[in-house]
């Protein structure tokens, strides 16, 4: 309560709400990817009503868990709803496996690699491509252009190619992809 006395002596009592609030400190960041439906969670500290967003400063969320992350590199925000600061961006990595690409010169899908990847996280990542009778095909890393469809110079033909995939940290993925 505050209490306001004017010079004549009069006394008026006032209730005020006090909301505690500081900035968010991010303890961790738990990536699911490499699956159907990738999830992104957060989990942060501050005192007050904290508040999610992956990829923008206008659409924010209470629920620190984010479901049907598309893969790639996204940025993180945590901020507090009463206005006590904003944290990020911090970069994330979800990376992801794409069923096909298209190398018809377009623009679009011209290439294959590990999605998700970069420079800076799983840029030694291995990746072995293989034509559908076992032939070794071409080799690339984490933070390469990816794969342009051709073998010795010359487009392959459209087919099932199969991949295995070692990321740094020794996980190893196999499957396919169609060209």
């Amino acid at each position: 309560t505050v209490d306001v006395t004017t010079p004549q002596g009069c006394l008026k009592t006032r209730i005020v709400d006090v909301t505690s609030s500081e900035i968010a400190q991010i303890q961790e960041i738990k990536i699911s990817d490499l699956a159907e439906s990738n999830t992104v969670e957060i989990s942060a500290t501050g005192n007050g009503d904290l508040v999610y967003s992956i990829d923008n400063l206008t659409d924010f969320q209470y629920s620190n868990i984010f479901y049907d992350v598309p893969y790639g590199i996204h940025q993180v925000y945590v901020k507090d709803i009463n206005g006590c600061g904003l944290v990020g961006p911090i970069e994330i990595y979800v990376l992801g496996i794409p069923k096909f690409f298209t190398p018809d010169g377009d623009g679009v899908n011209d290439t294959w690699n590990l999605a998700g990847s970069s420079s800076k996280f799983n840029k030694n990542a291995e990746i072995l491509i293989f034509d559908r009778h076992g032939k070794f095909i071409h080799q690339q890393f984490g933070d390469g252009a990816g794969w342009d469809g051709t073998y010795n110079g010359r487009q392959l033909p459209s087919d099932d190619y199969w991949y295995v995939i070692t990321l740094e940290d020794q996980r190893v993925f196999r499957g396919h992809f169609s060209m």
